[in-house]
C-alpha cells in the first residue's frame, strides 16, 4: 500500500476547510489542520459542511486539529511531505514565511500557497530555497459563515502549477505538482487542473481583484450595489484596463473579453461581497499589498502609468494604517 502524504494545511476558513476535505477524502493524504479563532469550536464539535461537491457533512475532522504551527525539531514521527498555506496574504502584517518556518523541512518540504495575489512565491524562495513552491489559484466561492460552519456554493475549481525562478529541476517540479493535484482530485469530487504558466492564471485572478476588490472595501458597496452606481464605468472598468495594461508588459496578454466576463461572473442580482470588503467591515486586515501593490509596483518598474491603481493603493495603505493604529500597532506618540 502507498505510503499516505502527510499534509499541514495551514488557515482553514472557507476554501482552506474545502481544500482540507478534497485532500483527505482521496485517502491518499493525512491532513493535519491548523487553525486559529476557531479552533475551540471546531476540536469540540467538528466542522459543519454545506457543500456543493460533497453533500451536507456535520462534525467532519482532519487527521488532526491544531491551534498553532508545530515545531519539527519536537516531532519524533514523519516530516511534513506538503505545507498547504490558504491564510490570509498580509505580508505587512504576519509573512506567510514566518507563520510556517517552525514546519518546513530544508529539502523535504513541499510548500502549496493557495493564495491570492502577485509575486506572492518571492520571499518563500529566498527564505527557504531548498524547498518547491508550488501555486495554487482557487476559483471557489466558500465562506465560513459562523465559526466552524462552512457554506461552498460553487463547484472547486483548483489550478496548481509550480512558481518559475526556482533552484530546481524543472523536471522534477513538474512531476510533484502533478502529484499534489492526483492527490486533490483523487476523491473524484472536484476540479484541480496542472497549469504551467501560474503567471497568467494569477493575473487574470488580479482583474477582479485589483479592482472590484478595493473598490467595494472603500466604498463598502458590494459588486451588485457598484454595478448599479456610475463607479464601474468612471473607474472600476478603467483600473481593469490598466491591470491589463500590466499583465501584457509583463509577458501575460489576457483575453479582450476578459473584463465582460469578470463582470458577468458577478451578477448584480447575487450582491457579492468581495473578502476585501468583508475585512474592513469587521475592522481586519486587508490584502492590499499583494493584490493590488504588486500589480503598482509591477507597473513602476516596467514604465507603465496606472493613475487609477496607484490611487487605489494609496487609499488601501491608509486604510490599513488606520486598523493598525486600531489595533494598539502604531504608537502616535512617534509620528
Amino acid at each position: 500500500m502507498t505510503q499516505k502524504s502527510r499534509i499541514l494545511l495551514v488557515g482553514c476558513g472557507g476554501v482552506g476547510t474545502i481544500a482540507a476535505l478534497n485532500l483527505q477524502s482521496g485517502n491518499k493524504a493525512e491532513v493535519s489542520c491548523v487553525l486559529r479563532s476557531n479552533f475551540e469550536i471546531v476540536n469540540k464539535q467538528g466542522f459543519i459542511i454545506e457543500s456543493c461537491e460533497h453533500g451536507n457533512l456535520a462534525g467532519w475532522r482532519p487527521s488532526q486539529i491544531l491551534n498553532k504551527v508545530p515545531d519539527i525539531s519536537n516531532l519524533d514521527d514523519a516530516l511534513f511531505d506538503y505545507i498547504v498555506c490558504c491564510t490570509k496574504n498580509t505580508p505587512d502584517i504576519n509573512p506567510i514565511g514566518q507563520i510556517i518556518a517552525p514546519a518546513v523541512s530544508p529539502n523535504h518540504t513541499v510548500i502549496v500557497l493557495i493564495q491570492n495575489g502577485l509575486n506572492i512565491e518571492k520571499p518563500l524562495i529566498a527564505q527557504f530555497p531548498q524547498n518547491m513552491i508550488l501555486s495554487g489559484v482557487s476559483r471557489i466561492d466558500a465562506h465560513e459563515v459562523r465559526k466552524g460552519v462552512i457554506e461552498q456554493k460553487q463547484r472547486d475549481l483548483l489550478y496548481i502549477g509550480p512558481f518559475p525562478s526556482q533552484p530546481h529541476d524543472p523536471e522534477l517540479l513538474r512531476r510533484t505538482a502533478l502529484h499534489f493535484v492526483d492527490i486533490y482530485t483523487a476523491a473524484g469530487r472536484t476540479t484541480c487542473l496542472f497549469k504551467p504558466d501560474v503567471g497568467y492564471d494569477r493575473w487574470a485572478k488580479l482583474i477582479y481583484n485589483a479592482t472590484l476588490n478595493p473598490v467595494s472595501a472603500l466604498v463598502d458597496l458590494n459588486t451588485g450595489e457598484l454595478q448599479m452606481t456610475s463607479v464601474i464605468t468612471t473607474l472600476v472598468i478603467p483600473a481593469m484596463n490598466e491591470v491589463m495594461k500590466v499583465a501584457e508588459a509583463a509577458g501575460h496578454r489576457l483575453p479582450d473579453g476578459i473584463i465582460e466576463e469578470t463582470i458577468r461572473s458577478n451578477p448584480i442580482e447575487k450582491m457579492i461581497t468581495p473578502s476585501m470588503q468583508v475585512d474592513t467591515q469587521i475592522r481586519s486586515y486587508i490584502e492590499h499589498e499583494n493584490l493590488l501593490g504588486e500589480v503598482y509596483r509591477e507597473a513602476q518598474r516596467l514604465g507603465v502609468n496606472v493613475p487609477i491603481l496607484s490611487t487605489l493603493y494609496s487609499l488601501c495603505v491608509a486604510v490599513q494604517w488606520r486598523t493598525k493604529k486600531n489595533k494598539g500597532l502604531i504608537d502616535l506618540k512617534n509620528y
